[in-house]
């Protein structure tokens, strides 16, 4: 017989097949090797929770497969799920849209911690503040499949009448939001950081609030009513942002999330006239790390927010998702979470103020 030799160790620890019939002997090859093997609905190890366990810590990966995109792709997306780290409602993507996968939408209270005037957010203390959230998304968690998180938008930096250091806008310390996000965190919630700029431009002041960004459960939304011209005053004009300086947030904040392989994250971008994001068809909505979201903040009567809501849809870049504000004072009425449901396309956030 002639000589033969052990082969060389595999370098290969896990198999991974987004479900395809053509993949059957490769996977049945793997299996002959000792080697695991998952299956990826859609191609994103990211949309399962429980593809993100069975995946935490492990070595070299092949993956079988046009729907796992490019190496660069699935590396990064692999660097992301290896930490383990789950994102509020499972798995690491805002909105997983993988077969089989459960969708996630979000229902928020708006405020800034100690100020009932700001909205609902602010009306009580950290731990009522999360059971009434918790509270409020079990009310649409009823009238879905999919799976509803609870979610606290947190305004950071608040729009002042004043100058205070020249920006017109009121920073809140970190230290100051920490205990209401780590809490939030702790209890299964999102966070979404609020930037209301003045002067200032968006990606400063969300550098300032990156300790918190860096937690996984932690998103952004930039606030363009609130974004002043040099020559500006907030109440007396309503402020408005350029598309270039939104993509430099974009651009900030995709690479921070890729940086530090933290889940994904969402960018939600507020608005209530076109005017307000000069440009919008040029959105980068191209990066991978984050899931961009128009929330439109229209107030007043049902048939004033249908028309804005419908105003601000048409020539929406491809791709984003859409957020919707129900106001306690201002909407004439304002609807309950089964006709905010009835709202096309059905909202993936609705928001509280």
């Amino acid at each position: 017989l002639p000589q033969v030799s052990p082969p060389a160790p595999a370098t290969v620890t896990t198999v991974l097949t987004d479900g395809n019939p053509a993949h059957l002997a490769a996977v049945a090859t793997a299996r002959a090797a000792g080697l695991p093997v998952h299956v990826v609905p859609g191609g994103d190890p990211r949309a399962s929770a429980t593809t993100v366990e069975a995946l935490a810590g492990v070595g070299p990966v092949l993956a079988l497969g046009a729907s796992f995109g490019s190496q660069e792709v699935l590396a990064q997306r692999l660097a992301s799920v290896g930490t383990g780290v789950q994102a509020p409602g499972g798995g690491q993507l805002v909105f997983p849209t993988a077969p089989g996968v459960p969708g996630k939408r979000y229902v928020a209270l708006y405020g800034t911690p100690g100020t009932p005037a700001l909205g609902l957010l602010g009306e009580q203390d950290v731990p009522a503040t999360i059971a009434r959230a918790q509270q409020l998304a079990g009310e649409y968690q009823a009238l879905t499949g999919d799976t509803v998180v609870p979610m606290l938008e947190v305004i950071a930096t608040i729009a002042s009448s004043g100058p205070e250091d020249g920006s017109y806008s009121r920073m809140r310390p970190v230290e100051d939001l920490r205990p209401l996000v780590e809490a939030a965190g702790e209890a299964g919630l999102a966070v979404v950081l609020d930037l209301q700029p003045g002067r200032t431009d968006f990606v400063t002041q969300a550098q300032a609030y990156a300790d918190l960004l860096a937690l996984p459960h932690v998103s952004l939304a930039l606030d363009p009513e609130w974004r002043l011209a040099p020559d500006q005053v907030h109440l007396r004009q309503i402020g408005s942002v350029g598309i270039d300086e939104v993509n430099a947030v974009v651009t900030w904040l995709a690479d921070f999330t890729r940086e530090r392989a933290l889940p994904q994250k969402m960018l939600v971008l507020h608005q209530f006239s076109l005017r307000m994001i000069s440009e919008r068809e040029r959105l980068d909505t191209s990066r991978d790390e984050l899931a961009l979201l128009i929330h439109v903040d229209g107030q007043g009567s049902q048939p004033a927010k249908a028309g804005t809501w419908a105003a601000l849809q048409a020539g929406a870049p491809a791709g984003v998702r859409w957020g919707w504000k129900n106001f306690i004072d201002e909407d004439l009425p304002m609807l309950d979470p089964s006709q905010t449901y009835q709202v096309t396309p059905v909202p993936d956030l609705v928001t509280y103020q």
